[in-house]
């Protein structure tokens, strides 16, 4: 297992500054998951560490240990990558101890090692195989395999899951956990897809053009975000965000829910709406509401209400996010009804 430690890192390709003096500790043994939309930064940090892309400056440590100096090949980290990257001619067998031949590891042990990781990934009936004659979900297990028959402190994997279908990347997701779950050393995944760092992370990076957004737990990530980016990135349908004089403030469509007329006094925070659009989703509906000049989404397991239809719906106060004009998450004000409706007022 491994300590992955970035000091005053900056990454630049030319002019572009992608990476800019960055700090970040990714904890040993955990399944971190590096987070963001397309050109954050994500995958220049994993190639840093993997060593095929090193810092403009600052510095990258395993262990302790300053990667300046060590080659790629001597980093003992496997990565694992989104094209698979198998040789074609090459059978499953041959694929997975590629490496091990290269180290010059005896055959006896090669054997060993490769039919013992085929087994842990299910791949044992497939070794004589061609990758052709493989399913993409069974492509990316002989890609897994080959990581961890290396035995690495650190797996590296850049978005493994993209190429596949909806149905086969969650059967993925739950193998990649147990596999995780299973060698208990330090993994570092790499996504676009929040719902596949929710379902997978102890630990989560969330990455926007070069810049840190918030680390922590995927719990406290999603019930404390720390700026508007992070509301908004995280979860589905996105957080409802709504202006005010000074900032906006935001709830989950999943914290509001329906109420009657009568209801309506008791409430701390309610508006009134229309509903625009009624997705019907199995186990829940995303309604569309028009309320005042702003819409809203909500999440709900009230399948009663109907497009055109005029609703009140509430949202606890304790479940209002409040953020200043630079999007970052701030104190909720006292007598939050109250300072809403003056607020309101004065936008409209």
């Amino acid at each position: 297992m491994a300590e992955i430690k970035f000091e005053n890192v900056s990454k630049s390709f030319g002019k572009t500054t992608v990476i800019e003096n960055m700090n970040l500790t990714l904890p040993d043994g955990k399944f971190t998951v590096l987070l963001g939309p397309s050109g954050c930064g994500k995958t220049t940090l994993l190639r840093m560490i993997a060593g095929i892309g090193p810092e403009s400056s600052g510095t990258v440590y395993m262990n302790g240990k300053d990667l300046k100096n060590v080659p790629p090949g001597e980093r003992d980290i496997a990565m694992v990558f989104q094209s698979y990257a198998l040789y074609p001619t090459m059978s499953v067998r041959e694929n997975i101890e590629f490496c091990l031949k290269n180290n010059k590891i005896p055959k006896a042990e090669r054997k060993k090692r490769v039919e013992a990781v085929a087994k842990r990934v299910d791949l044992t009936d497939y070794l004589d195989r061609k990758p052709s004659q493989l399913s993409g979900g069974q492509r990316q297990r002989v890609a897994l395999a080959r990581a961890m028959v290396k035995e690495p402190q650190v797996f590296l994997m850049d978005e493994p899951l993209s190429n596949l279908d909806a149905k086969l990347r969650a059967s993925m997701r739950s193998e990649l956990i147990q596999l995780h779950n299973k060698l208990k050393t330090t993994f570092i995944y790499v996504t676009h897809d929040q719902i596949e760092s929710m379902a997978m992370a102890d630990y989560i990076v969330l990455l926007n053009h070069g810049k840190i957004m918030q680390q922590d737990t995927p719990e406290e990530i999603y019930n404390n975000p720390a700026n508007v980016f992070t509301a908004q990135f995280i979860g589905t349908p996105a957080t409802n965000i709504l202006p005010l004089h000074n900032g906006c403030y935001g709830f989950r469509p999943e914290k509001a829910y329906f109420i009657s007329k009568d209801a309506a006094n008791f409430e701390q925070y309610w508006k009134k709406g229309t509903i625009l659009t009624r997705e019907m989703l199995g186990s829940e509906v995303h309604y569309q509401i028009q309320t005042g000049n702003h819409t809203v989404m909500m999440k709900s397991t009230d399948f009663n209400h109907k497009v055109g239809e005029n609703i009140l719906f509430a949202v606890s106060a304790d479940n209002l996010y409040f953020f200043d004009s630079d999007g970052n998450r701030v104190t909720a004000p006292e007598n939050i009804p109250e300072y809403l409706k003056m607020e309101e007022t004065q936008i409209e």
